[in-house]
């Protein structure tokens, strides 16, 4: 895969090409242990059903992009937001993007989208992040659990060349006492733009009370779209439902 380099480090990506006209590019914006591969090929259905442009990028620390350079502090996502991911859209010459994020990806497209400056069409928020939840904390420390006692490094290995980056780096930080007054609900009320918010009922790392905290604050108009018989990766567990949805809501944006 092609890579950006942003001061020097390489960051990996991969573009998916849309029908002519004035679309909106798609930029997708993984979870906490995700990358460019595990996306797999969703971001190129999407694509193809709303007729838009694609950019998939793995954050430093995952898939093939270059690894962290200090362990990850409370505002990582606000330093993916705010310095990252703007150079990443000028070096691929990316404006008014339609950003999909899930997880820690939803949470950071929230922050791009309140605080960069930087205008966007629209965000699609998968399983988002606005403040810590007591279910998230004791998820993810049942998954750091798994990392130590069973094989899930090997198995993430697959998808990442620094597994300890993407792992460590994640978990670490969400398990730090410090983490748990994050929360960026007082920047949600500064989104202006049109959001489609998805959860799973099942969901292990998150309650609908991430969405209700997000649409009793946004600005701008607001569609959820929850789902029975799904967990935290509502794109993996109920697939058809979520591009339908992403497809009624890329109309909407077109209208």
């Amino acid at each position: 895969m092609p890579f950006v380099t942003i001061d020097g480090r390489r960051i990996e990506y991969r573009a998916v090409l849309g029908s002519a006209g004035p679309r909106p590019t798609l930029v997708f914006l993984h979870e906490g242990l995700g990358s460019t591969g595990l996306w797999r090929d969703f971001p190129d259905k999407v694509a193809r059903r709303l007729g838009c442009p694609a950019v998939v990028y793995s954050r430093f620390g995952y898939g093939e992009s270059d690894g962290l350079l200090a362990k990850r502090t409370p505002r990582f996502m606000h330093e993916e937001a705010l310095d990252i991911l703007p150079r990443l859209l000028d070096r691929l010459e990316i404006e008014r993007p339609l950003l999909i994020g899930h997880s820690d990806g939803a949470s950071i497209a929230l922050i791009h989208a309140a605080a960069a400056q930087r205008p966007v069409t629209g965000l699609v928020c998968m399983a988002p992040h606005v403040f810590v939840e007591p279910v998230c904390v004791e998820s993810i420390a049942r998954t750091r659990d798994a990392y130590v006692k069973t094989d899930l490094k090997q198995r993430l290995g697959k998808y990442h060349a620094r597994v300890d980056d993407a792992f460590l780096g994640w978990a670490d930080i969400w398990l730090e006492p410090a983490f748990l007054a994050w929360s960026i609900e007082e920047l949600v009320g500064d989104i202006a733009e049109p959001m489609l918010l998805i959860q799973g009922r099942d969901d292990e790392y998150g309650t609908l009370a991430q969405l209700e905290r997000i649409e009793a604050r946004a600005k701008g108009a607001t569609a959820r779209l929850v789902l029975d018989r799904c967990g935290h990766s509502p794109h993996r567990d109920q697939e058809a439902a979520v591009i339908e949805a992403m497809a009624a809501f890329g109309h909407t944006l077109a209208r």
